[in-house]
């Protein structure tokens, strides 16, 4: 069993007090307000009330963090060796289409590495951690590793892409 660090259990919490939000919203998603920002993404209220969530919680208990947000930009902080980066809501073409596949992303960045991780999906409560030097975990039970397949015709794989030849 693995044990995340005090770091990592912070943005375990805002991962999931924002998928709150979003879990909520999801049963609702025809009443939601959406607005056009861009070519190939949308932007929701579910959105951006995840993100603020995350920011608050983050910039709480890591003051002076700069902050990378999909919605927001960057924020910079005091402290110029660590970013969180943060997509509120991975997803969204699903999510609007009411697809229970999408996810909160919490990354930190340390001197320009990405040191830690969590992804998690607030309909599934599936949650994907990794942290350098650990491993990567799904829970605290399962660790996961990387397949031994070495060619393309042994693997699957999966994507999407909605927005495919628009503008």
């Amino acid at each position: 069993m693995a044990t995340p660090s005090a770091l990592l259990n912070v943005m375990i919490d805002a991962a999931r007090k924002a998928a709150r939000g979003l879990a909520r919203d999801f049963g609702e998603v025809t009443e939601l307000q959406v607005s056009k920002k861009g070519a190939a993404d949308f932007v929701t209220n579910a959105d951006l009330k995840a993100e603020q969530t995350i920011f608050e919680l983050l910039e709480k208990a890591r003051p002076g963090y700069s902050f990378l947000g999909e919605e927001r930009g960057l924020i910079e902080g005091t402290d110029k060796t660590h970013t969180w980066i943060v997509d509120p809501l991975d997803g969204t073409t699903n999510f609007m289409h009411a697809i229970p596949h999408f996810a909160v992303n919490i990354a930190l960045q340390r001197e320009g590495e990405v040191v830690a991780g969590v992804t998690y999906n607030p309909i599934t409560h599936d949650l994907f951690w990794v942290e350098k030097g650990k491993g990567a975990f799904l829970g605290a039970e399962k660790r996961l590793r990387v397949a031994a397949r070495r060619h393309l015709d042994e693997a699957v794989l999966a994507t999407g892409v909605p927005f495919l030849g628009k503008p």
